[in-house]
């Protein structure tokens, strides 16, 4: 009797402590800052300014230029969803980020012709520019 009470004594000692235990994953399921709190990224003013700049370099058709701005505005709203992620998970913003960019190019592959869509890729910055909105499609 006294060899089952102290069998279950320590189970439940064991228990308790786990319970109380950190969690690892409590980091992970830490909310993650909103892209809507980012004032610096507003879709609607880096979309037109894209227009602005890609326009005139691709001549676009008046049928391709809403599809082309539909396109880059949902882009950029996808972005601004995984902005957060940019600092603390720098792994899963690339992939993210990667995913996002085959969608636009492959969407803009659908509006543009062969030609037109050669152009826009060479319209890609080498490197992220904060003065170029351009390169809000590519980084």
């Amino acid at each position: 009797m006294i060899k089952y009470f102290f069998i279950t004594a320590l189970l439940f000692k064991g228990l308790v402590s786990v319970a109380h235990a950190q969690n690892p994953l409590d980091k992970v399921k830490a909310p993650i800052p909103s892209a809507a709190t980012n004032a610096r990224f507003n879709v609607k003013s880096i979309a037109s300014g894209i227009m602005s700049k890609q326009g005139p370099s691709l001549a676009l058709s008046a049928i391709q230029k809403p599809k082309v701005l539909s396109t880059v505005t949902d882009f950029l709203n996808k972005k601004s969803g995984i902005l957060g992620l940019a600092k603390s998970y720098k792994a899963q913003y690339a992939d993210k980020l990667a995913c996002l960019n085959t969608g636009l190019r492959d969407k803009m592959k659908g509006i543009l012709t062969a030609s037109l869509y050669t152009q826009f890729l060479g319209l890609k910055t080498k490197a992220p520019s904060p003065t170029n909105p351009l390169s809000q499609l590519f980084f």
